[in-house]
């Protein structure tokens, strides 16, 4: 049992071949110019959006209907099967993390993958996730349909849990081991089945920060699905629609938002040129995760503290007289959800494009027995489009128009949300929170932009 305090910081993505060699033909491009230009970008947005009298009006609207084909409590069973079948792979598959199954899945389909799907098409893991199933069956052997308390701790146990999450992925010294990702999912399954049985399946939705993280992200999609029953409404709208119709965040929830802002951009941060001098390594011989383990897991918080400290601080700036800053923080705060599934899609794009190939390769032969279950040839992984000018342009101006969109719909979403806190609009109360968007902007392209080491 020694150590088993680790096991839910395992469960966490491996950043360790997020980043591929683009970096390096990227430097030869202007990106300044894009850097510039996309800040102006924002601020011309904000005062379009001050002067002009009228906002997007983020209106929903009804596609079709459809019956539900599969109860949440199937689709659930088929993924705590797969999820089994992963940690099988894990454990008994190749110990190579680009061979195996496992890895892959967990850090490019899932975290990388399914992100994008749900930024476009919704809550696509609400329908996957391996828990709802076996908690049903589990509170009904034993008779149990109380709750134990743990929703009154709000969003906290998802906190805590992405803040592990990131620790492990940014700051840790192994992240890609199969074996151990293996031992780790295992043991943050079940460790997430005991909670939910003890307190119900609605507390997943606040308590278990995958699902948290999912359905944050899903509200900029501009499709969507809405069950009711048996049946199943397709429904359309802006990205953000679903934003506008959401409860202000809590305490904790905010605490969720910013951690999640913060953790992805202190992991481009991280392996920067800049941040590597800062900490007096070279970062053309950088020495490894262990000699800057402490460094680095202290400045994961601060940073997180600075990014939360920064965001409401904007938001007190920006505040009228009379207002109370609780009453409009958490309205307010719904505006970075945006950037926060952006600068994600953003962030990873390269990985998905590079560590997708290797998953779909590890599918084709799971176990390295040199099976071709989906008849692909060996060695059929290619990357030559980041040795090609043209093939950087085009994953460059992916990132750009993604960063650039996330920003000008948070700043629509913050004057379209100020609305319900000030009647009337004023250039000073929207000044904080644009000068914070165009900074946001800027940094999260550099951060793009900007050569690494690590």
């Amino acid at each position: 049992m020694r150590g088993l305090w680790l096991v839910p910081l395992l469960l966490l993505p491996g950043a360790v071949h997020a980043h591929a060699s683009e970096r390096m033909v990227i430097l030869t491009l202007p990106t300044g110019g894009y850097l510039i230009g996309a800040g102006a970008a924002v601020a011309l947005t904000a005062l379009l959006a001050l002067f002009a009298g009228r906002l997007p009006g983020f209106a929903a609207r009804r596609l079709f209907d459809r019956p539900v084909l599969l109860p949440r409590s199937v689709t659930s069973w088929i993924g705590a099967a797969l999820l089994w079948a992963l940690v099988a792979v894990g454990v008994w598959g190749t110990r190579d993390p680009l061979e195996n199954l496992l890895p892959l899945t967990v850090w490019t389909v899932i975290w990388v993958g399914l992100t994008l799907g749900s930024v476009l098409f919704g809550h696509l893991w609400r329908d996957i996730e391996p828990w709802t199933g076996p908690v049903r069956l589990a509170r009904r052997i034993i008779g149990w349909h109380g709750a134990v308390g743990l929703a009154r701790l709000g969003s906290l146990p998802a906190v805590a849990g992405y803040l592990a999450f990131a620790w492990f992925e940014i700051v840790s010294l192994a992240p890609s081991d199969p074996l151990v990702l293996a031992r780790a999912v295992a043991g943050y399954y079940l460790l997430i089945l005991v909670l939910a049985v003890a307190d119900g399946e609605d507390w997943l939705a606040r308590g278990e920060f995958m699902t948290a993280y999912f359905d944050m992200v899903a509200r900029i999609a501009p499709l969507w699905t809405e069950t009711s029953g048996r049946r199943v409404t397709i429904m359309a709208g802006l990205p953000g629609a679903q934003v506008l119709r959401l409860p202000p965040l809590s305490p904790s929830a905010i605490g969720f938002v910013t951690l999640v802002l913060a953790s992805v951009s202190f992991d481009g941060l991280s392996e920067t040129f800049w941040w590597l001098a800062r900490l007096g390594i070279n970062p053309l011989e950088f020495p490894g995760r262990s000699a800057v383990l402490g460094t680095n897991s202290v400045a994961l918080v601060l940073f997180w503290g600075l990014s939360a400290g920064l965001i409401l601080g904007a938001i007190r700036l920006g505040l009228p007289k009379g207002t109370r800053f609780r009453d409009a923080a958490g309205p307010l705060m719904l505006a970075f959800l945006p950037i926060a599934a952006g600068y994600h899609v953003a962030h990873y794009l390269v990985a998905l494009l590079t560590n997708g190939q290797y998953a779909v390769a590890a599918l084709n032969d799971p176990f390295a027995s040199g099976a071709a279950l989906l008849g692909l040839p060996d060695h059929w992984v290619s990357f030559g489009f980041l040795s090609e000018r043209k093939g950087v342009w085009a994953i460059w101006t992916a990132q750009f128009s993604v960063i650039l969109a996330a920003h000008v719909l948070a700043v629509l979403l913050s004057f379209r949300l100020s609305e319900n806190i000030e009647r009337t609009q004023t250039f000073r109360s929207h000044l904080p929170m644009t000068l914070l968007m165009v900074a946001y902007t800027v940094f999260g392209l550099w951060l793009l932009s900007a050569p690494t080491g690590a």
